[in-house]
């Protein structure tokens, strides 16, 4: 995986990545800021800063590496960004109906939408005026956070892609988006979550966990690695880089 910084010049960022999410499991992805986690959800996603140098990305038994990120969307992947961007001019309920109507192909009926965009937002705890808010506009860290959540149990992706989702969230609101997600889970979908703080992660079945280094997985396990990390933090794996 390169990074394209420039015309003539390229970073390679991600090496010899080997990752299979089955249907019905939730990865989760550790490591020390800079070791290319994030670089990996937007190259599944088709980030076009970034080019995959070698080898494939393939989706239920498809070939994405060319398609574009909409393609991608409509196909039934979804990233929920670390850092969740302001849209002024376009309300939350118009965002989201306009998204699943391009991903699902058919046209969304306003009144049942509506229905289901406020039970979304009082599972979350979301005040329901902020439906008719522009996206993301004046929002806090929590309800950003929160929006992007709503958005996933909206669309109901087959994959979501979980970039740091929880990070400047307190206790409360980890609890809430914690709950989002296990509500949104189950054996016809996957989640692949990349976070720091694993309290996120307690009320989940974690299937399997991959630890990111320079670049590369250096460790995988189950939730029993989660554990050991959070007691030793990554020391004891930095003979594997």
């Amino acid at each position: 995986m390169a990074d394209k910084e420039a015309e003539d010049t390229s970073k390679e960022i991600l090496k010899g990545i080997d990752l299979q999410v089955n249907k019905g499991e939730i990865h989760v992805v550790l490591g020390p800021n800079g070791s290319g986690k994030s670089t990996l959800m937007n190259a599944i996603m088709g980030h076009p800063k970034y080019e995959i140098a070698g080898g494939s990305l393939e989706f239920e038994g498809e070939d994405l590496t060319e398609l574009k990120t909409f393609e991608r969307a409509r196909k039934g992947i979804f990233l929920s960004f670390q850092t969740p961007e302001e849209i002024p001019g376009i309300t939350v309920e118009n965002m989201i109906r306009t998204a699943k109507q391009a991903v699902t192909g058919e046209n969304i009926k306003v009144i049942k939408f509506r229905k289901e965009l406020k039970a979304a937002m009082k599972e979350l705890q979301m005040d329901e005026s902020y439906a008719q808010r522009y996206m993301n506009v004046g929002f806090s860290g929590g309800e950003k956070k929160r929006n992007e959540i709503l958005q996933m149990l909206m669309l109901q992706p087959k994959l979501a892609l979980l970039d740091e989702t929880d990070s400047g969230l307190d206790v409360d609101a980890i609890q809430i988006v914690s709950n989002g997600v296990k509500k949104f889970h189950n054996e016809d979908n996957a989640c692949l979550i990349i976070t720091h703080n694993t309290r996120i992660l307690k009320q989940l079945n974690v299937d399997k966990v991959h630890v990111m280094m320079q670049g590369k997985f250096v460790a995988e396990g189950g939730p029993e690695l989660i554990e050991k990390i959070d007691k030793e933090g990554f020391g004891f794996l930095q003979g594997a880089e």
